[in-house]
C-alpha cells in the first residue's frame, strides 16, 4: 500500500523518524516526547491510539502496551517546519512516565540559590513495581522499567485487543470529521465490509510480492516486503475488528472461538457445523 499524500508534507530526520510530544489535551501539559517513523504516524492517525517508534530496538511500540496507561489521540499537529508533532491525548491512568508519574517533565531547575539544582517536583501517582508487575514484580530499576514498557518483546496482545475494543466503540459515536471510524460508521456497514476487502485485496498482494523475494540475494527488498505483509494484515485485522463493533461483538468472542479449537481437526471441526 502507498503512502498516503499527507505524509509527504512532513521532513522525517535522516534515520526516518519525526519527534512527537504529547500534550493533555484538558490541561494543555506536556506528557513526553518519543519518536515515531511514518508507520507509527500513520497508525496513530488511524487507531487514534498513540504509537510510537523504539530507537533501541527498531520497532513500534504502542504507548501502554505493558503498563495499560494508553494515550487516545484527539488531535496531531505539525509544526512550522515540518519536523516536530504534537498530539492531544487523553492519557488513560493519568500517568504517562515510567516513574509512575503523570508527565515525563517532573524535574524543575530551581535557580534561585547560587548553584542551579534539578529538583522532582511531581508526585509518584503510582509505584512502577506495581504497574509492571506483569514483567517483574520485584524490581524497580529505571532501565528495566523502560525496557518493559516501550519494548517488551511478550506483549500482551489480549490486552492491546481489550483497549482497541474500547476505542472503537468510542469512535462509534464520535465526530465523522474528526474521526476515521466514525467516518466508516456514517457511511454503513457495506462502506465497512468493502474497506475490510480491500483490505484483504492488499494483503493477498503483499503475500505475494513477499513470495517473489530472495533473501539471500536482496535482504533489504526482503525485509520490505516482510514488513508490508505485517502492516497489510494489520489494516485487515483493524477493519475487521471495525465490522465486529458495528454489531457490538468483542474480540475475545473470536478469541475464544479460537481458544475452542484448540486440539480439534480443521476437518472434523468444519463437519461440526
Amino acid at each position: 500500500m502507498t503512502s498516503p499524500a499527507w505524509l509527504d508534507a512532513i521532513t522525517f530526520n535522516s534515520a526516518g523518524l519525526i519527534p512527537a510530544i504529547a500534550q493533555d489535551h484538558t490541561s494543555g501539559r506536556i506528557l513526553m516526547m518519543a519518536w515515531m517513523n511514518s508507520e507509527a504516524l500513520q497508525l496513530t492517525a488511524q487507531t487514534q491510539t498513540a504509537v510510537y517508534y523504539s530507537r533501541s530496538r527498531a520497532k513500534l511500540w504502542h504507548k501502554g502496551e505493558t503498563s495499560g496507561h494508553t494515550q487516545l489521540v484527539h488531535d496531531i499537529r505539525l509544526d512550522c517546519d515540518a519536523d516536530v508533532i504534537v498530539l492531544s491525548v487523553t492519557q488513560i491512568g493519568g500517568i504517562a512516565c515510567h516513574t509512575g508519574r503523570e508527565s515525563c517533565f517532573y524535574q524543575r531547575l530551581d535557580m534561585s540559590g547560587a548553584e542551579p539544582k534539578w529538583q522532582s517536583v511531581d508526585k509518584v501517582i503510582k509505584d512502577p513495581a506495581a504497574i509492571y508487575s506483569t514483567t517483574s514484580a520485584h524490581s524497580t530499576d529505571s532501565k528495566t522499567i523502560v525496557a518493559n514498557d516501550k519494548d517488551d518483546s511478550n506483549l500482551q496482545q489480549n490486552t492491546i485487543l481489550t483497549q482497541l475494543d474500547q476505542v472503537l466503540a468510542e469512535r462509534k459515536s464520535a465526530s465523522a470529521e474528526h474521526s476515521y471510524v466514525a467516518s466508516l460508521h456514517a457511511k454503513g456497514l457495506n462502506k465497512i465490509l468493502e474497506k475490510v476487502g480491500e483490505e484483504a485485496i492488499e494483503a493477498i498482494i503483499a503475500a505475494k510480492d513477499l513470495a517473489h523475494c530472495d533473501k539471500s540475494l536482496d535482504s533489504s527488498a526482503y525485509d520490505k516486503a516482510h514488513n508490508e505483509l505485517v502492516y497489510e494484515v494489520a489494516d485487515v485485522w483493524f477493519h475487521t475488528l471495525i465490522g465486529l463493533s458495528w454489531f457490538d461483538i468483542e474480540s475475545k468472542a473470536v478469541l475464544s472461538e479460537l481458544g475452542r479449537r484448540f486440539g480439534l481437526s480443521g476437518i472434523d471441526e468444519k463437519a461440526s457445523r
